[in-house]
């Protein structure tokens, strides 16, 4: 039977388990652009938890792109080196290094969300339409060469990707950010080919998939996050995001992250623990997509209930390793399954106090646990 710690393959990717670190903004710490110590430190202690998917937050495509001036990007070459840095780490630990490529639209040029007010220096968003995030600048209407420069700029960013040595493409359309902008049509009054029904709300979501599908590795795995739903009436629902997951997977899109709302202040999300699961569920059964789970998933007995069940493929975890950055170790040991746990030796000798784990596996020849 699939459980948490099932192994899981998407294209040439094998996954150890079940379990990933969803990518978390810090708003802090990077040179233009470019990930620095902090970075390093911040995942690489989540991927030693023995996690199987790490991924690097939101990396702008552009500089406009970025929600605030300290924020990852990866809009040129000179990021590549400090990129492949970050996902050697990652990878040398064991775990698939992920980056999560951005545009924040309508929501960029911000001060980090501790501080109030817009960047300084600020300067001009962009979006579909020219209709300002509550409390947000007023953002310009982009024409078509902007929209076709900014297909060519995620194109171009998951080149540098997978030349830095991601393993997984994730394109980031959700939380109101300038994809999830087009898709809305609270945010997407345009009249022409972007715009409109269905298909014009759809086209830079699925033309931005079929850009970076072509520009990377026919075995690696390409993902998008999506809001399921606005949460607000005349909104984006979840049986368009369902028929946008039948497009993408057309296209070569192999999962979908399921996550929701983020659109437009006046969202109602009925906030509770796995929240946004049964969205997951839904496109999962609807399209016929593997999908990743996020949404208030804490315990270990209730990621594996979403795995057994068929929810989802994979649960993506934030403030969970934030607040516990071995959360796969835990949850290997509440749920009996040391034996399918893979993190190093050092960690081990520590972990084999709990009686969970033998040192026979790990070096080769039984130790004394530790007091």
């Amino acid at each position: 039977m699939t459980d948490l710690f099932s192994p899981l393959t998407l294209r040439g990717v094998s996954f150890r388990n079940r379990i990933g670190v969803s990518p978390m903004c810090q708003y802090c710490c990077a040179e233009d652009g470019q990930p620095t110590d902090w970075h390093l430190a911040h995942l690489v202690s989540r991927a030693v938890s023995g996690a199987a998917l790490v991924m690097a937050e939101a990396s702008a495509v552009t500089p406009q792109g970025r929600i605030t001036p300290r924020d990852l990007g990866i809009w040129g070459d000179q990021h590549i080196r400090p990129h492949a840095r970050l996902a050697a780490a990652i990878a040398a630990v064991g775990a698939v290094p992920a980056i999560q490529l951005a545009h924040a639209g309508r929501k960029a040029s911000r001060r980090p969300p501790w501080e109030v007010g817009p960047a300084e220096p600020g300067w001009q968003t962009v979006a579909p339409s020219a209709i300002p995030f509550d409390g947000f600048a007023t953002p310009r209407a982009m024409d078509e060469s902007e929209i076709e420069g900014t297909i060519a700029a995620f194109a171009a960013a998951a080149r540098r990707a997978v030349q830095a040595g991601y393993r997984v493409i994730e394109l980031h359309a959700a939380h109101g950010y300038l994809i999830h902008s087009f898709l809305s049509p609270l945010s997407n009054r345009r009249n022409d080919r972007w715009g409109g029904d269905l298909e014009g709300r759809t086209r830079f979501a699925c033309e931005v998939a079929r850009a970076v599908r072509a520009a990377i590795p026919e075995d690696m795995p390409l993902v998008m996050r999506i809001s399921h739903t606005d949460w607000v009436d005349g909104g984006w629902t979840t049986e368009e995001s369902i028929e946008l997951a039948r497009r993408l997977k057309g296209l070569g899109v192999d999962a979908i992250d399921v996550s929701s709302g983020g659109i437009d202040p006046a969202q109602k999300v009925p906030v509770g623990p796995g929240y946004q699961v049964p969205g997951a569920e839904a496109v999962r059964r609807g399209a016929g997509l593997p999908v990743l789970a996020v949404g208030m998933i804490t315990e270990p007995d209730q990621a594996q209930a979403i795995i057994r069940e068929g929810k989802a493929d994979m649960v993506l975890l934030a403030r969970g390793f934030l607040r516990e950055p071995y959360w796969a170790m835990k949850a290997a040991v509440s749920l009996g399954r040391t034996d399918a746990l893979a993190i190093p030796p050092q960690y081990e000798r520590g972990w084999s106090s709990l009686g969970a784990m033998t040192m026979d596996r790990a070096i080769g020849r039984p130790m004394p646990a530790l007091a």
